[in-house]
């Protein structure tokens, strides 16, 4: 069971200056990234940018909230990238996504929002390194958790006891132990460090004590 920091920025700028803020505390770091075409904000999204970022010794899963994703992963298949998550609504033929990261060893996941099939992405459990249930609309942050979050979980734990599960969305104190209790291995935070009014340190360790 890890706890993984998600940013959720506009620039590279804040991309970098919170990596730094996480990285004595973690050893991965989730990466929002939207070009307006899936989801309804647009965050940073240029894969040209990571090379800048190769010193800095963290694991980077990054959550590609983009349409038609099978022309443009290529781009986002760089060394620094441990793990790649997209949306089956969001691409064409989700095989070539899969592939091409099989292909040069990068983990990939599907990430199922609250208005997904569960059973739709299950189909894929062979196929895939693991899953995202998204507790909320894709993009913004801050929203409240939807409701349907840990039967989402409980779902994709009773038809693959095996499948690691990691939950993005509304992750806090309260709702951590609910998601772990649902099946899920991974949480991935954003609010609940960056937006505590404590240090990050403090902040990162509140969340791991009700792991």
């Amino acid at each position: 069971m890890i706890i993984i920091p998600a940013i959720n920025a506009e620039t590279f700028e804040e991309v970098k200056n919170k990596l730094e803020l996480i990285k004595p505390y973690a050893g991965w770091a989730h990466i929002d990234v939207a070009d307006g075409s899936f989801a309804d904000n647009i965050l940073w999204h240029n894969p040209e940018d990571i090379r800048q970022i190769s010193g800095l010794n963290l694991n980077l899963e990054v959550h590609l909230m983009i349409s038609g994703l099978e022309d443009k992963i290529d781009k986002w298949l760089k060394p620094e990238v441990k793990r790649i998550l997209f949306h089956l609504s969001a691409v064409g033929d989700p095989d070539i996504v899969i592939k091409k990261c099989e292909e040069i060893g990068i983990e990939v996941g599907i990430s199922i929002s609250p208005e997904d099939s569960v059973e739709k992405a299950l189909i894929y459990k062979d196929k895939v390194d693991f899953f995202q249930i998204l507790a909320v609309k894709p993009g913004l942050p801050g929203q409240k958790m939807d409701e349907s979050t840990f039967e989402k979980i409980k779902e994709v734990r009773k038809f693959c006891s095996s499948c690691i599960i990691e939950v993005d969305g509304g992750m806090n104190l309260e709702t951590i132990p609910k998601a772990i209790e649902s099946g899920a291995n991974i949480i991935v935070a954003a609010s609940a460090i960056f937006d505590t009014g404590k240090d990050i340190k403090e902040s990162i360790e509140k969340l791991k004590n009700v792991i």
